[in-house]
């Protein structure tokens, strides 16, 4: 009986042992290596070669993220016929295409390829072959920069590409013939380049069709030819927005009052040709169009001359035949709203917009209280109109006495204060409040100059949401100077204003202008923009630096040496 214990027990253990040696472990270590290149057909830098197919073995089981986006491959191939597979431990690409004779391709597959269990990618995974007896050896480096940055710099999605000269497409049209992507720091460089002239662009593909869209995605563009005859560094792009689709009326009508235009963008140079323009005609502008306004009904067509500008200069210059008939219902309310809210030193200064034309203004209606026994009336010399051809927009200017103390001002309208071209009255009143500066509390002075001779300048104070402080303008010089200033946390924006017509300008490549450069103060010690105003400091001798420009740096001989400056356009 002992001995058959013995005979089970022995049994039982060695069972054990046999079940324990079948049993993978679990737990563990996470994965934290990147799959390793075993194999790589073709070869890496192979020469007179034309593969139909391309194969990769890993030493573990791969899988792939988004191919498509992220193999990025030049020159230029046909993506649609390509066909990308991972089975197990192998990527097969077929390319189901011919190659060009004596090219150097390069497949970059970035983070595409991962092992399968963690997503780890590998890394430097780079194949360079060519078509012909030697590889292609140029390169082309720089770096990109956006003009109007929002919160942190972000590099993600930007591409800069090259098309070959006599090439049909360019980055709006088709993919480049060589792309790159830029690292997180926004840097760049393309290699293997074939000698040759090219025109190069950068963009942010966000919607990854490897090409720009003009109203959504900004981009920049070099304007001369690029020659690359060896290796070129230093090339900088600036991104900003352009719509430079063609600018267009697309209909035009009498409706409930106006005569209206819709336009497919907002026209921003506006030139109406009537002579009753501002006498019994007025206009106001709204989002893509323009309202046209009559004191009166008329029988007849009247022809007004359209002289129209968009924001890349693209015009319209034409006629239309714009009808004023008898109203055959009730015309639209009378709506207003103000800028209430902002401050204020020693004159309140407040704006109201409205959707129509004023013609009337009850003044009696229109006042601030200070205490039940006293107002401050508003007066006809107080008010004007912004613009005296579309009467929608009314300035105030009230001079408020430094013997009282209110913090808050009230400024007060009663209903039917105003009245409109169509004879409506405001159905509702308004209370905007202004607030009055403590004189004690501000910053004295922000000054300094800037370090550049390209003006005029338009130089724009922005606080701490972003918003328009102040503005100046620079005409002949290039020191400026902000007086009294509420505390706060502020920044300084500079725009080149190469034409004089005081806005910025954006890019048109069709006509292969350059946007106006624009740039901020930057404080070198702690590397931040940002300038904080407390009650009763002075800000001097702030020096701001303009950022390269679009282009490479220029070189000029000093004392038998070359230095590098910024090659303003």
């Amino acid at each position: 009986m002992k001995n058959l214990d013995k005979i089970l027990f022995f049994s039982s253990l060695i069972s054990l042992i046999s079940c324990a040696k079948q049993s993978a472990p679990t737990g563990g270590p996470r994965d934290e290596d990147p799959p390793q290149l075993l194999l790589m057909n073709p070869e890496n830098q192979s020469l007179n070669t034309k593969p139909e197919q391309i194969i990769l073995e890993f030493d573990e089981y791969i899988k792939l993220d988004n191919p498509n986006k992220n193999i990025l491959i030049t020159p230029r191939i046909n993506k649609d016929e390509l066909v990308v597979e991972a089975l197990k431990n192998e990527v097969t690409l077929e390319l189901n295409q011919e190659l060009e004779e004596n090219t150097t391709y390069v497949f970059n597959f970035q983070k595409s390829i991962q092992d399968l269990s963690e997503g780890n990618p590998a890394e430097n995974l780079k194949l360079v072959f060519s078509t012909g007896d030697q590889i292609d050896s140029l390169s082309l480096s720089g770096n990109v920069n956006n003009y109007y940055p929002e919160g942190q710099p972000d590099f993600d999605d930007i591409l800069i590409g090259l098309y070959p000269i006599g090439d049909t497409t360019d980055l709006f049209t088709g993919p480049p013939y060589y792309i790159t992507q830029t690292d997180s720091l926004g840097n760049y460089t393309i290699n293997n380049i074939k000698k040759g002239d090219y025109r190069a662009f950068a963009w942010r593909d966000e919607n990854n069709t490897l090409k720009a869209e003009f109203k959504s995605e900004e981009y920049d563009f070099i304007t001369d030819t690029l020659s690359i005859v060896e290796n070129l560094t230093d090339l900088r792009f600036n991104l900003s927005a352009s719509d430079i689709t063609d600018f267009n009326l697309q209909r035009s009508s009498f409706t409930n009052g106006s005569y209206d235009l819709i336009f497919n963008k907002n026209p921003l140079e506006i030139e109406l040709d009537h002579q009753e323009i501002g006498k019994s005609l007025f206009y106001t502008t709204e989002d893509k169009e323009i309202k046209i306004f009559s004191t009166e009904s008329r029988s007849d067509s009247i022809a007004i001359n359209l002289q129209l500008a968009d924001s890349v200069g693209f015009k319209i210059d034409s006629s239309i035949w714009a009808k004023f008939p008898e109203m055959e219902r009730q015309p639209e309310e009378l709506t207003f709203s103000a800028n209430s809210g902002k401050s204020f030193l020693n004159t309140l200064e407040a704006e109201i917009k409205f959707n129509k034309p004023i013609t009337e203004i009850n003044y009696d209606s229109l006042y601030i209280p200070i205490d039940s026994a006293l107002i401050i009336q508003i007066k006809p010399e107080m008010v004007s109109f912004k613009d005296s051809l579309r009467r929608n927009t009314i300035l105030f200017k009230i001079p408020i006495p430094d013997t009282l103390e209110l913090q808050i001002y009230p400024l007060t309208l009663a209903d039917s204060t105003f009245q409109d071209i169509q004879d409506q009255y405001n159905l509702e009143g308004l209370v905007a409040n202004y607030r009055k500066i403590d004189p004690q509390t501000l910053g004295d002075e922000i000054s300094g100059e800037i370090n550049s001779q390209n003006g005029p300048f338009i130089l724009r104070l922005m606080d701490s949401k972003e918003e328009l402080y102040r503005e100046i303008y620079l005409q002949d010089n290039t020191e400026f100077s902000f007086d009294k200033i509420e505390a706060g946390t502020y920044t300084i924006q500079v725009i080149e204003d190469k034409n004089g017509n005081r806005r910025w300008d954006p890019s048109n490549y069709y006509e292969n202008k350059p946007a106006e450069k624009v740039y901020y103060y930057q404080n070198l010690e702690n590397q931040s923009n940002e300038i904080i105003i407390k009650s009763g400091w002075t800000t001097e001798d702030l020096i701001i630096e303009p950022t390269k420009s679009t282009g490479f740096p220029e070189k000029i001989a000093v004392d038998n040496s070359e230095i590098e400056v910024d090659n303003q356009e």
